[in-house]
């Protein structure tokens, strides 16, 4: 039905319709299924999300290795203290984003947006924007299937893969993919949506994947927190009217070719970046034993 995100425009404003509706309209067509039950279905998504997200802010979470759990609690608490320079809703949003990816680095049940390493950004944004935009329940299924889309455009363009493309290819889709989904559940227009896309991912290039111990912990959760707030931001500068000089698909495109050039060592390897520092690199073998020399 798409492949691009000039494309996805197209049909939005031809046929007068939401983003998310394009979405819900491909699963539909391509599936052969109803629209209720791919609604059910990312319903339950939603569900999966919205659990990891309170469990990580209400329970004790620590990963086996000891290098994350607790930090969207202290964030929480950090909120409740009156003195946050960056506001409520934006930190709210940080919190959730590692709370989902500290309950995915302690084995817990999450829902891969669009990957497990990334999974905090979406659902971060949504249930940070919640209290502010008070959405129904089906405008929340929607802004799922809105990020679905421009993830969507990504994994046929480019990749969603940190092995493939680096971080920016995992948590950088996940905040321009988050960032969309916010605009149109805001009320703004399809085309604000692949504004706020592209203005997102191209402050995401050359981010590299350097997991520290080769775990989706280091920095990974952390990158999720700021990918978060960068979609947030990015939503709002969208909204505002600021057009991205540089087209969507061609933002994509970028991407897709920096992550083809990326070294190796920068692409989930270990054997680069923060995992290749003294600390961790002496984390690494705290954890798996000397045999670890540069990484995993």
């Amino acid at each position: 039905m798409f492949r691009t995100v000039a494309e996805l425009l197209q049909i939005a404003e031809t046929e007068k319709i939401p983003i998310s509706e394009v979405m819900i309209r491909m699963e539909i067509e391509e599936s052969g299924r109803s629209r209720e039950d791919i609604m059910e279905q990312m319903g339950r998504n939603l569900e999966v999300m919205e659990k990891a997200v309170e469990r990580g802010i209400n329970e004790n979470i620590r990963s086996r290795s000891g290098l994350t759990g607790g930090d969207a609690k202290l964030i929480q608490k950090y909120m409740d203290s009156g003195k946050t320079l960056s506001g409520d809703t934006l930190l709210d949003a940080v919190s959730k984003a590692v709370s989902t990816n500290e309950v995915n680095a302690a084995m817990g049940k999450i829902c891969a947006t669009p990957t497990a390493g990334s999974a905090g950004v979406v659902p971060g944004v949504l249930f940070g924007l919640k209290p502010k935009l008070n959405p129904s329940r089906e405008a929340m299924i929607r802004f799922l299937f809105t990020a679905g889309a421009f993830g969507f455009v990504v994994a046929n363009n480019a990749s969603i893969s940190g092995a493939a493309g680096g971080c920016q290819a995992e948590v950088g889709s996940a905040t321009g993919m988050a960032a969309a989904a916010a605009v149109e559940m805001a009320g703004g227009t399809p085309e604000q949506s692949a504004h706020a896309m592209a203005i997102a991912l191209k402050n995401m290039l050359g981010l590299i994947c350097d997991p520290v111990a080769g775990l989706v912990e280091v920095p990974c959760v952390m990158r999720n927190a700021m990918g978060a707030a960068q979609a947030i931001v990015a939503a709002d500068i969208a909204l505002a009217g600021v057009k991205s000089v540089i087209p969507c698909d061609e933002v994509i495109e970028a991407m897709h070719v920096v992550g083809r050039r990326m070294p190796t060592i920068y692409k989930e390897t270990a054997e680069g970046g923060l995992a290749a520092t003294p600390t961790g690199r002496r984390l690494a073998e705290k954890i798996f034993g000397s045999q670890t020399s540069s990484g995993r």
